[in-house]
């Protein structure tokens, strides 16, 4: 772009010096001439030509030498408004670059943002970026994702690590003979009533205990089943340490209190089944 508004530019600059050693006779009767064979050609050629910025760039210097009172006396391809336009966004390109210079890009991560992800990211070795971009959001801090892989990377710091704990299958397959689960299941009689049976399962054998069958499952009932649970265990008691269940009303405290004194300690399901008793 510069080459090319320098040489036109250039050109004529020289032709100005010629002109500048003709006699004002000489100088009237060639714009006369130029201005008849523009007409002629708007004539024969009524849209307008294309310019690029090169000549649009040289049509808007030349006419800022002269006077706004003669601009729109002047025949030219262009309206004096059009060309004065192609100046301002001349202006306005120029001033842009010169204010973008050295600032392109995104903004600079602020210090204390930059070192909070790192403390973050060095007291939670297994955290990846999108949970630290998480974390921080929750505390209200504004910073994009690819910023925060972008400072952890920069630090040498794995933005998304590999967890070094076992998988859940793999925890549960090792910490199986530790784990036991009760649930309540119906079996409808032959007189058409339900009755509710209680059950044990061992995660590590599959092994299902049977503990009782009752109609009316009552939180003395359920805790008198724990006391013969831990009773047909024997020598598997010291093994088991949880017992997971649902939130059925039937398990009561005094439920929880056989188990905890024989150190099993209970965990809660998030949800229960239909066809349980809640």
């Amino acid at each position: 772009m510069c080459l090319q508004f320098m040489f036109p530019l250039t050109t004529r600059l020289a032709a100005w010096l010629r002109l500048a050693r003709r006699e004002e006779t000489w100088k009237t009767a060639e714009i006369l001439i130029l201005r008849h064979q523009l007409a002629v050609l708007q004539r024969q050629q009524p849209r307008r030509p294309k310019l690029n910025r090169a000549d649009r760039a040289l049509l808007a210097a030349l006419l800022s030498v002269i006077p706004k009172a003669r601009r729109h006396g002047l025949r030219l391809l262009v309206t004096p408004d059009t060309i004065l336009r192609w100046h301002r966004d001349i202006v306005r390109r120029r001033w842009a670059a010169r204010s973008m210079r050295g600032k392109t890009g995104r903004p600079a991560t602020h210090r204390n943002i930059r070192a909070l992800v790192l403390r973050l990211a060095r007291e939670n070795p297994g955290w990846g970026d999108r949970r630290i971009h998480g974390e921080l959001a929750g505390l209200g801090v504004r910073v994009s994702a690819p910023a925060v892989w972008e400072i952890l990377k920069d630090a040498g710091i794995d933005p998304a690590p590999r967890r070094s704990g076992p998988a859940w299958s793999l925890f549960l397959r090792s910490q199986a003979e530790a784990i036991l689960a009760c649930d309540f299941f119906t079996a409808g009689l032959l007189d058409g009533t339900q009755a509710y049976v209680l059950a044990v399962i061992e995660q590590a054998s599959r092994r299902i205990r049977i503990l009782e069958v009752t109609l009316h499952p009552t939180g003395a009932w359920t805790a008198q089943q724990a006391r013969n649970l831990i009773m047909d265990l024997g020598e598997l008691l010291h093994r088991v340490k949880f017992m997971i269940r649902d939130r059925g009303s039937s398990y009561t405290a005094a439920f929880h209190a056989v188990l905890a004194d024989a150190g099993i300690r209970t965990v809660l399901c998030k949800a229960t089944t239909s066809g349980r008793r809640a």
